[in-house]
């Protein structure tokens, strides 16, 4: 029928399905999902903590495909967030939930949370979590004896260790005094403002600068450590890792690395105790030192003006085969109690390399 010839019962009728066709206001859509008392009350679990879908299912005592038929609505709607762990499928609400929903979520969270059989799926969800945490107790109960070569296959021998680097001030300038190759010189420097590198061999540092190629806040210098090419106040931590056993006078290495340190600067020292070994060592390894005794250590860094002082003998490592180690800590003094040490007669090294950056 030509438009012209319409009654008005066929506009009626093209008013009403136009009415239809307008479109579902958001609010109304998310009454829609939580208008399902299933949907509800898994939202109600996963807000309390992460769990899969056999573990919804236990709980809800429901089949596998009607909760993940519900799952999938929810996540359509970005109520829930899913975390893929190998076969597993972990799910919990969420955490950017918009806030309209979060507060529609919680007026009808606070209207069920009290009828059943909201708190019946609290309790079972306590069992199926507490489930999962003799689980894990069964593990290490069942690999309590390999647990350490476990974690150093999987992230290496160091990781006990890792975590301390965090406590290195991202302002600070490190110096790592012996760097030797540039092994602790790359370990410290993602967490420093700088970090730089001393060391008297050439070929020692020409590994470590093949190490550190493209890192830009390293430092590489020639030169000797009773005489290191650092200016006065440097550095705010120095570390002397298995080092000093090497030099003739390790109190004028100390001295030095007292002048290169700002007032209140820290240093650590790693090294050998005393041992029995001294013959081996020297003709196998260059030690001058046949490592050293607490109160060597302790009267040098006195001598050499520093505060606070403390050793503390480390715990042997099962595989180690060398002499067991210490490690001392000591502090410069602030300026209005600071005495300067005296200054070496070495000269520091001339070396045109001793300012090289890293490439």
């Amino acid at each position: 029928m030509p438009p012209c010839l319409a009654t008005p019962e066929d506009h009626r009728i093209f008013v009403f399905e136009s009415m239809n066709t307008t479109m579902t206001p958001p609010f109304l859509e998310r009454l829609s999902v939580l208008g399902d008392e299933t949907r509800t009350r898994i939202l109600a679990l996963l807000e309390r903590s992460e769990l899969t879908v056999s573990e919804l299912c236990t709980v809800l005592q429901s089949p596998q495909p009607t909760v993940s038929r519900h799952l999938k609505t929810l996540a359509s709607e970005s109520w829930v967030e899913v975390r893929v762990d190998g076969r597993n499928r972990h799910y919990r609400l969420n955490p950017s939930l918009a806030e309209p929903s979060r507060a529609l979520w919680r007026i009808v969270r606070d209207e069920v949370a009290t009828i059943d059989p909201f708190p019946i799926d609290a309790e079972r969800a306590g069992v199926v979590l507490e489930q999962r945490r003799m689980r894990s107790t069964a593990f290490f109960a069942e690999t309590g004896e390999r647990w350490d070569a476990m974690r150093a296959e999987l992230f290496g021998f160091g990781i006990d260790l890792a975590p301390l680097l965090g406590l290195v001030d991202p302002t600070w300038v490190v110096g790592d005094l012996g760097a030797g190759t540039g092994a602790l010189t790359a370990r410290l420097a993602p967490f420093a403002q700088r970090v730089v590198g001393v060391d008297r061999s050439e070929e020692m540092l020409a590994a470590a600068h093949r190490r550190l190629e493209g890192v830009s806040n390293v430092e590489l210098r020639v030169g000797e450590l009773e005489a290191m090419p650092l200016d006065d106040g440097e550095l705010d931590l120095a570390i002397l890792a298995l080092v000093l056993h090497y030099v003739v006078d390790p109190a004028a290495v100390l001295r030095e690395v007292r002048r290169s340190l700002a007032p209140g600067g820290r240093l650590l020292l790693i090294d050998m105790r005393a041992h029995d070994r001294a013959l081996d060592c020297s003709e196998e390894m260059g030690h001058v030192w046949p490592g050293f005794e607490s109160e060597q250590i302790m009267g040098w860094l006195s001598a050499t003006g520093f505060a606070s002082a403390r050793i503390v003998p480390l715990p042997p490592d099962p595989k180690a085969t060398g002499p067991l180690l210490f490690l001392a800590s000591a502090t410069a003094p602030t300026r209005a109690n600071a005495r300067p040490p005296a200054r070496s007669t070495v000269s520091r090294s001339s070396n045109p390399r001793s300012n090289e950056r890293s490439s």
